[in-house]
């Protein structure tokens, strides 16, 4: 979608949304190299770039994704624009969130918070029990 965007967005007479296409062009080149480098099995360095991006982080993947898609639509603020980095900048989003962490059940959490009040209520008593 990003490649497809940008090469419509490069058929226009105004340099930004000209700008802005190639660089949608290369962030979807981008992506194919580190998502899915079995795509471009004809490159050589794509499993090298393949497997440094594995190598990161999932919050650095977050900002870059999310960083690359942002750029494009600080060039030349269109629909186009817009929808074609929305599959980028949802990429860098789930790797944020990934990044976040699993969320807890509720279980556990009721489970702490009752050890926690119990532990207070024993300290309190303990205090009360020292003073008399």
């Amino acid at each position: 979608a990003c490649a497809f965007a940008g090469l419509w967005n490069c058929v226009t007479v105004n340099p930004l949304n000209i700008a802005a296409g190639v660089w949608m062009m290369l962030n979807a080149f981008i992506l194919f190299l580190c998502e899915a480098p079995f795509c471009c099995q004809f490159i050589e360095f794509a499993n090298a770039v393949a497997a440094r991006a594995d190598g990161l982080r999932a919050w650095q993947k977050a900002a870059f994704y999310c960083g690359m898609a942002v750029f494009p639509v600080f060039l030349s603020l269109t629909l186009t624009t817009l929808f074609g980095n929305a599959i980028a900048f949802a990429t860098g989003v789930l790797y944020g969130l990934s990044a976040l962490g699993k969320k807890g059940d509720a279980i556990s959490y009721a489970r702490i918070h009752q050890q926690q009040k119990q532990m207070d209520e024993e300290k309190l008593t303990g205090t009360l029990e020292g003073q008399a």
